[in-house]
């Protein structure tokens, strides 16, 4: 099986914390050259020099705000105009804040559209004339098993993630022929930074313990336990390997059995 990343470029979102710096990480094992994008520049800095070398990979990082679509353009464009060329995309930024849908401000829809949507579609704008030079590319999105079945308080979320799902698999279409697959990894519940202020802000909301909402969550996944990052990181990593030549437009659920549609 060919896993080898040795000569590849990508470029990874939100990778500071989490599931985008897992995946990092595991794209740099694999030999690929990783060049970092969040708006950290002091925890950029620390992810960056903890990144695999064994294959003499120069990884770099950027830094932008994902809640400004246009300084995220400016820096990659830039980076671009310098000779970056990136054959691997992964587009990862944090989901919108909780709550039922109805409570939601109209306004709270524009900024996740923006954060999500448009940002993953500048910077597929903007790194796939390298791919096609190269004729390999790998565009993949970390979203949610929302995608599937919408998550109870979550009504921004399940509503941004559908769009991110819809975008991607119409991108997958266009560019097939190029040798450019388009693909989305939907994490389940994984035990990530995100996932336990979740947590904490509803065990609060119902005066319980973080502990019982966690038991009783983890109750209804079939595997009985949440996930890892690096567990759903190992998924992205296969996707953006040559191995993974032939699978494209696909919304990969990583969950631990627990969403009730295959």
């Amino acid at each position: 099986m060919n896993t080898n990343l040795v000569g590849k470029s990508a470029l990874v979102c939100g990778s500071t914390q989490g599931i985008g710096r897992a995946i990092a990480e595991a794209l740099a094992q694999l030999g690929a050259e990783v060049c970092l994008l969040a708006r950290n520049e002091e925890k950029l800095q620390e992810v960056c020099e903890g990144l695999a070398r064994k294959h003499g990979q120069n990884h770099r990082y950027l830094f932008a705000d994902f809640a400004q679509p246009q300084q995220v353009k400016e820096v990659v464009t830039r980076a671009i105009a310098e000779g970056l060329k990136f054959q691997i995309l992964i587009n990862n930024t944090g989901g919108p804040k909780p709550g039922p849908i109805l409570e939601a401000e109209p306004e709270a829809f524009t900024a996740a559209f923006q954060a999500h949507v448009i940002n993953s579609h500048i910077l597929a704008q903007l790194c796939v004339p390298a791919m096609k030079e190269a004729c390999y590319g790998r565009i993949i999105q970390v979203i949610s098993t929302s995608v599937k079945i919408p998550i109870a308080g979550l009504g921004v979320s399940n509503t941004i993630r559908g769009a991110m799902a819809n975008w991607s698999k119409t991108m997958s279409l266009e560019l097939a022929a190029f040798g450019i697959t388009v693909n989305n990894i939907l994490p389940g519940f994984t035990q990530t930074a995100r996932w336990d202020s979740l947590m904490a802000g509803k065990a609060a909301q119902k005066g319980v313990a973080v502990e019982e909402i966690q038991a009783e969550m983890e109750a209804g996944i079939p595997a009985m336990r949440f996930g890892t990052a690096e567990e759903v990181a190992q998924v992205a990593a296969f996707l953006a390997t040559p191995a993974a030549a032939y699978v494209n437009g696909v919304s990969i659920q990583v969950d631990g059995g627990r969403t009730g549609s295959i």
